[in-house]
C-alpha cells in the first residue's frame, strides 16, 4: 500500500513539515528507517536518530524542538506514540482476512458459528459453544463445552480454553495460552501423609478487549469465577490463580502470578515478575516495579512500590542508597573497632 505524507497526516489530524507529496510503502523504526518508509518518535534516548535516519515520513511530537537540519517529511502530533499505534491498526486491518472451516477440524454439531468465523485446521470444538460474527480460531485450539467467545476475538494457534469458560468481545489471545484449567487447590490430609484435590467446579470470565500473552495461565475458580474484566492486557508467560479479579484496563509484564482469591484494582500496572500472594486486596492505580513481592494489601489507590516485601518508591530508593554503601560502611566499622581495641 502506498499513502502519501498528507493522506497520514489528515488521517492522523496532524500538520505536515515538508514535502506533503512524500510517499511512503512500509514502516521501520527510526534508526533502521530506510527511504519509502514511516516512522515515529517519542522517546526522547532516540531523538539522535531523527537527524540520520533515511526514512521518509517520521511522525513527531508537537513540542520537539530540531536542533538539526533534517531531511525527512514531517508530521507533528500531539502524541506521536499514539498516533503511530494508530496507524499500525490501520495498516493491519488491511490484511487478508481468514474465514471459512479448514479440514480436518472436529466440530459439535450442537455448537453455534456467527457469521465470518474462522476455524484451522486440527482445531476441536465441543459441545453447546457459541461463537459470535467474526470469531476466528487458529489451528490446533481446543474449546470444550458450552464455552462461550464474543464478536472479533481471535485466538490464536494451540491455545486451550475449557469448558464453561466466557470470553468478551474483541480479545486477543496467543499460542499457548490455558483457560479454565484447574485452580491449585488441594487439602492436607496428615493422617496419610498427602493431599487431596478440591473439585474446581467454577470458570473463567473475560470481558470485552482484553489482550492474553503466549503460554499464559489463567486458573478456573473453585466456585463462581476467576474474572478478568474489560480492558485487561496480559504479557506472556502470567499465572493467574482461581478466584482472582483483575480490574479494568490494569496491565501485567511477563513472569508474574497472582495467587489465587487477589482482587486486583483497576488501572494498575504491574511490572515483570512482580509475586502477589493470595486473598489480598490491591487499590485500584497502584504501580508494581518489577520483581516487587506483596504479600499484604495495598490500599492506598495510586501509589507506586518497589522491593521485596513492596514499599513505597521513595522510601525503597533511599534504603537501597544505604545498601550500597554497606561495604564501605563496614569497613569503617571495622576500623573504628580496632581502634577501640587497641586502646
Amino acid at each position: 500500500m502506498e499513502f502519501t505524507a498528507q493522506t497520514i497526516a489528515e488521517f492522523l489530524q496532524g500538520k505536515v513539515e515538508g514535502d506533503v507529496n512524500t510517499k511512503v510503502t512500509d514502516v521501520s523504526k527510526i534508526e533502521e528507517g530506510k527511504s519509502g518508509t514511516l516512522c515515529f518518535l517519542a522517546n526522547p534516548k532516540y531523538e539522535k536518530y531523527l537527524y540520520t535516519t533515511e526514512a521518509s515520513v517520521i511522525i513527531i511530537n508537537n513540542d520537539l524542538v530540531l536542533t538539526h537540519a533534517i531531511t525527512p517529511t514531517l508530521i507533528r502530533v500531539p502524541d506521536a506514540y499514539k498516533s503511530f499505534a494508530s496507524l499500525l491498526e490501520l495498516y493491519n486491518s488491511f490484511k487478508p482476512q481468514k474465514n471459512g472451516i479448514e479440514q480436518p477440524s472436529s466440530i459439535a454439531s450442537s455448537a453455534t458459528l456467527g457469521d465470518n468465523v474462522y476455524v484451522g485446521a486440527f482445531s476441536y470444538i465441543s459441545d453447546n459453544v457459541k461463537l459470535a460474527n467474526n470469531v476466528k480460531i487458529y489451528p490446533q485450539v481446543y474449546i470444550g463445552e458450552n464455552v462461550i467467545i464474543g464478536e472479533n476475538t481471535i485466538i490464536f494457534a494451540g491455545t486451550k480454553i475449557y469448558h464453561d469458560c466466557k470470553i468478551g468481545s474483541d480479545c486477543i489471545i496467543h499460542s499457548g495460552a490455558v483457560i479454565g484449567a484447574d485452580g491449585f487447590g488441594f487439602a492436607p490430609q496428615s493422617e496419610e501423609n498427602n493431599y487431596k484435590k478440591i473439585p474446581q467446579i467454577g470458570n473463567v470470565v473475560i470481558e470485552d478487549y482484553v489482550e492474553i500473552g503466549a503460554n499464559t495461565c489463567i486458573d478456573r475458580s473453585t466456585m463462581g469465577s476467576t474474572i478478568i474484566r474489560k480492558g485487561v492486557k496480559l504479557d506472556n508467560l502470567i499465572q493467574i490463580g482461581h478466584n482472582v479479579e483483575m480490574g479494568d484496563n490494569t496491565v501485567m509484564a511477563a513472569q508474574s502470578g497472582v495467587a489465587g482469591s487477589t482482587k486486583v484494582g483497576s488501572n494498575c500496572m504491574i511490572g515483570a515478575q512482580v509475586g502477589i500472594s493470595g486473598h489480598l486486596t490491591i487499590a485500584n492505580g497502584i504501580k508494581l516495579g518489577g520483581k516487587a513481592g506483596v504479600n499484604s494489601s495495598l490500599k492506598k489507590e495510586n501509589e507506586v512500590l518497589i522491593g521485596a516485601p513492596v514499599q513505597n518508591y521513595t522510601d525503597f530508593m533511599k534504603c537501597y542508597v544505604i545498601f550500597r554503601r554497606l561495604p564501605e560502611m563496614k569497613k569503617d566499622l571495622d576500623a573504628v573497632k580496632k581502634n577501640l581495641s587497641l586502646k
